[in-house]
Formats: C-alpha cells, sequence, structure tokens
C-alpha cells in the first residue's frame, strides 16, 4: 500500500487521514490561525491586548484540526474527547468579549481544515476578516470617540479631592471622564484611567509632564486612543 493511501484504523472502518491529507490540513490550519491572529492584532483596540493571546489562537486551529482527524467518524472517541476535556478546569478570563469572535472563528477554522473542507475554511476565514476590519474601520458601535487614555497611579483617598491633578486636566483638557480606579493590594495608592479629550491649545505632552510632577502621582502613561474606550 502507497503511503498515500487512506489508512484504517484498528476496526477497519472509520477512515483514516493519510500522510499528505494530514500535513495539508495541519498547513492549513495553521495558515488560518495565523491570518486570524494578524486580523485581531490588527483591530484590536485598547489597553488590554496580549500578545499570548495571539499565539493562542494560532494553536487552537492547529490543535483543533489535530483532534479533528483523530476524532474521523468514530462517535468512540468523540465521546472519549469530551470525557476528557471534562476534566479540565479553565480558568482564564476573557476581558474582551469581542474576543471570544476570535476564539470561536479559530475553532470553526481548525474544524474546517481538520475534515478536508478547504474551501469553506478559506472563504469562511476571509469574510470573517473582511468584516472584522469593516467594523473596526467604521468604529461600529461606538458611542462615542476618544483622544487619548490616560493612567496614573495616586495616593489613595477619594478621587474628586485631589486638586493638585485635577487643575492640571483642567488646564489642558475639554474633558476628563474617569473610567476606571485600581486600588493596590496594600490600600495605600490607586490607578486611574481617564478618558481624555484635549483642548483645541491643549499639549499631549505636556499634560503628561505636568501630570508626572504632581507630587504623589507616578507611573503617567498616556495613550492616544482614535476609537472607542477599552481599558
Amino acid at each position: 500500500m502507497k503511503p498515500e493511501q487512506a489508512f484504517f484504523d484498528q476496526s477497519g472502518l472509520a477512515f483514516v487521514y493519510g500522510p499528505t491529507d494530514i500535513l495539508l490540513n495541519i498547513s492549513l490550519a495553521f495558515l488560518l490561525g495565523l491570518a486570524i491572529a494578524v486580523v485581531y492584532k490588527n483591530t484590536h483596540k485598547g489597553l488590554s491586548y496580549s500578545q499570548s493571546f495571539m499565539v493562542t489562537l494560532v494553536f487552537i486551529s492547529v490543535v483543533v484540526a489535530i483532534v479533528m482527524m483523530i476524532i474521523g467518524n468514530n462517535l468512540a472517541r468523540a465521546f472519549a474527547l469530551v470525557g476528557a476535556l471534562s476534566i479540565i478546569r479553565f480558568r482564564t478570563v476573557v476581558k474582551d468579549t469581542k474576543d471570544m469572535g476570535f476564539i470561536f472563528m479559530t475553532l470553526a477554522a481548525g474544524m474546517a481544515a481538520g475534515t478536508s473542507s478547504y474551501f469553506l475554511a478559506v472563504v469562511g476565514t476571509a469574510f470573517f476578516g473582511v468584516v472584522a476590519v469593516v467594523l473596526s474601520i467604521t468604529n461600529f458601535g461606538s458611542l462615542y470617540k476618544s483622544e487619548f487614555i490616560l493612567r496614573f497611579r495616586t495616593r489613595a483617598g477619594e478621587v474628586s479631592d485631589d486638586p493638585a491633578y485635577s487643575a492640571v486636566l483642567a488646564k489642558h483638557a475639554k474633558s476628563a471622564n474617569l473610567l476606571h480606579v485600581e486600588p493596590s493590594g496594600d490600600g495605600t495608592s490607586r490607578k486611574l484611567t481617564f478618558d481624555i479629550l484635549m483642548r483645541k491649545d491643549g499639549d499631549p505632552e505636556r499634560l503628561s509632564t505636568e501630570i508626572s510632577a504632581v507630587e504623589g502621582v507616578s507611573e503617567v502613561v498616556l495613550v492616544a486612543s482614535k476609537s472607542d474606550v477599552d481599558y
């Protein structure tokens, strides 16, 4: 029997992919996972970007393709896989709900590649990528646009009762909306996140410099944001 010919499992009933099919399916799954990860990187907004999540997207596509080839049309293997996965507890919290869409698309691409549905895998991934890019460019669903995200750490206390940095914000910003307050573990400081809309004569660099010079303020980060606010 030639290596390229189809193999059969121990029962002689379930089809198992040949070496050429296996390499082709895994390679396609890798390329599709890579494409989805690149789309994710180019359409991601906010401060919660994770390189490990991009790598995970590629891993998922390849692993799912392999799993689909292992299962084949064997129902017993499918149930065995469900039982094995039920033992594993997944504790990772997905902060951005949009990330779930990329995870499901990666799963679908891996399943399509693993079952040799090449046309569906390529077209589905391409269509998903176009939709993701269009929604990102049009800023779909955004209530308003933000110019800058300002984050810094300050001493613990009432957020609204700190005239030092409040005066600096009022000087340079047309509006400064508090988005997030993150207390430190020991309770001695807080990390504040503001949505900043600069005045016409406002200078972002001067804002960052003057905020850093305020007593009790540290870890100042000013990020340009021409889209909806994620933090």
